[in-house]
């Protein structure tokens, strides 16, 4: 009898810390969290051949009350979705990510989507999103290294920075007339702006005019300032880009604040990722004792953003055979972890910062059956 009640202690916390917890959420209509996951981190940060944001949605108004996390959604993940009662999935990987011709049940992908929209339940994909972001994917992933700094290896660049036009034409103008009669002309071409200042060249009064525009009104300026010599020449044509941010972007390049073995890297990396092997390839001369100052990270597949990173290592999920022999022939190690063992971990920081972001609104959990699908025999 006393066994039978040890067995039910446990069962009964859990199911009273389950009520308390769940009391303390309410819910989210579905395009109000969207928006806010946005503000968390906009999906203009992802790359162009991505396929993020909402990919399955069920028919309006849908309420979420808990929100799944998963790196990968396979079936049996789905499986366990559905059995938590999931309004929403997170999947960091887009499980839709080529166009589907057909949903029919032959497929595992389009049975995600059938047992989605059968159980009402929406998925969502932030994918390289998360990778940019200040506080995502490699930004947790460098938090393994020790004490550093960093920054990304390829910046993003302001997704809402203002700027008009993609062009700014810039030529100097003599003489009121020609003056008036430039501006005029310039004017009534479409998305032009147009701004002029006075400057002095080899004591002459002149007009700058400086002209923002777009690629299709680009077309026509040129072709009217070719009707005049005097301005032709003296043009100058500028490629307008918005600014870089210090902080978002593709990959980190980490520079530790006291160089140690590469050794005792692993031993970090390893403890950091909970994984009890990784692959490793030392660059030409190094031993396990050679020192590391400089890491350059990508999560998932870090090849072409590591190209051409000055490191003594390279730590990333994956990369082909030759990108790890181009690597080491010039004396950078490489460490492997697979794919999703780089990502993973990340969805427990991104829990606790959802939860913060949303103010707790929502129940937020953590699948327990994604894994990474390779694992050392």
């Amino acid at each position: 009898m006393l066994s039978s009640r040890v067995r039910l202690i446990p069962r009964t916390v859990r199911l009273v810390h389950s009520l308390i917890y769940n009391s303390c959420h309410s819910s989210m209509d579905l395009k109000a969290l969207l928006c806010s996951l946005n503000d968390f981190a906009s999906l203009s940060l992802a790359e162009s051949w991505d396929n993020v944001g909402l990919l399955v949605e069920p028919s309006p108004p849908h309420t979420v009350n808990t929100l799944f996390l998963t790196n990968d959604l396979t079936e049996e993940v789905m499986e366990e979705a559905l059995q938590k009662k999931a309004d929403l999935i997170l999947s960091y990987h887009p499980p839709i990510f080529r166009p589907l011709k057909h949903i029919t049940w032959k497929t595992w992908k389009e049975r995600l989507v059938i047992r989605a929209l059968e159980n009402r339940v929406g998925i969502y994909s932030p994918h390289t999103a998360y990778d940019a972001a200040p506080q995502g994917v490699n930004s947790w992933l460098a938090k393994g290294l020790g004490v550093c700094t960093s920054r990304p290896i390829h910046p993003s660049r302001a997704p809402n920075y203002p700027t008009t036009g993609t062009h700014r034409v810039e030529f100097s103008v003599n003489g009121t007339e020609d003056l008036d009669k430039v501006i005029s002309a310039v004017k009534r071409i479409a998305d032009v702006s147009v701004t002029s200042f006075s400057t002095r060249t080899d004591n002459e009064e002149q007009t700058r005019i400086s002209l923002n525009c777009s690629q299709e009104a680009l077309i026509q300026v040129v072709a009217f300032l070719s009707q005049s010599k005097q301005f032709y020449q003296k043009t100058e044509i500028l490629s307008l880009e918005k600014p870089l941010l210090l902080h978002t972007g593709m990959g980190r390049l980490c520079t530790l604040d006291e160089s140690v073995s590469l050794a005792t890297m692993i031993d970090r990396i390893k403890r950091h990722l909970k994984l009890s092997h990784v692959r490793l390839a030392l660059g030409v001369g190094r031993t396990l004792e050679s020192p590391v100052k400089v890491v350059a990270l990508c999560a998932g597949s870090g090849s072409t953003v590591l190209q051409g990173a000055e490191a003594d290592l390279y730590l990333t999920g994956e990369m082909s055979h030759h990108d790890v022999l181009d690597a080491a022939s010039q004396g950078i190690n490489v460490i492997l972890c697979e794919h999703s063992n780089t990502e993973r971990g990340f969805l427990s920081d991104l829990r606790d910062m959802l939860g913060a972001h949303l103010e707790n609104k929502i129940n937020i959990i953590l699948s327990e059956t994604d894994r990474d699908p390779l694992h050392v025999v």
